[in-house]
């Protein structure tokens, strides 16, 4: 694992918000020259601390204002059947995200359409079509509340 430092993880927090920020503006903001950030950025690439950069997308703007998160349970639990379920949902558009889990279902789904009605097709027609799923239970999104990913971890870090 790579030592991060706290420069580091303010690195991290500027361009998880803005990832366009240029080394200039974070050395600015850090009172340090550009090229040691330049080198800390590839270095964190190069370790693997930095995966990518994205662009977030508002789901709402194209068309896309309904997220369920759904419970899969399978019926058989055989390597097999979880290395097939896995390819087989990662083959629908739908769904966003999916996590292999603990406790009462085996997966959990995070899927983005545009209403109730793409989402009835979407469990009828593609996941129902998907062997060895025992149980489905969909959970729809009435608020998000909270959406940040990494960069809560940095600002708690920080404080310790």
């Amino acid at each position: 694992m790579s030592k991060i430092d706290d420069i580091d993880k303010q690195i991290l927090a500027f361009l998880h918000e803005d990832a366009y920020m240029s080394n200039k503006d974070m050395a600015q903001r850090l009172g340090m020259s550009p090229t040691p950030i330049h080198e800390r950025i590839k270095r964190m690439e190069k370790d693997g601390v930095i995966t990518g950069y994205k662009a977030t997308i508002n789901p709402n703007k194209l068309g896309k204002s309904l997220t369920v998160f759904c419970d899969i349970s399978l019926k058989e639990h055989a390597a097999e059947y979880l290395k097939q379920f896995e390819e087989d949902v990662m083959n629908l558009s739908e769904v966003q995200e999916c996590y292999c889990v603990s406790g009462h279902s085996d997966f959990l789904l995070k899927i983005v359409v545009a209403d109730m009605d793409e989402y009835r097709d979407f469990i009828l027609h593609k996941l129902a079509s998907i062997k060895n799923i025992g149980n489905a239970q969909s959970h729809f999104v009435m608020n998000q509340i909270r959406n940040e990913s990494i960069l809560t971890w940095l600002n708690q870090e920080k404080t310790r």
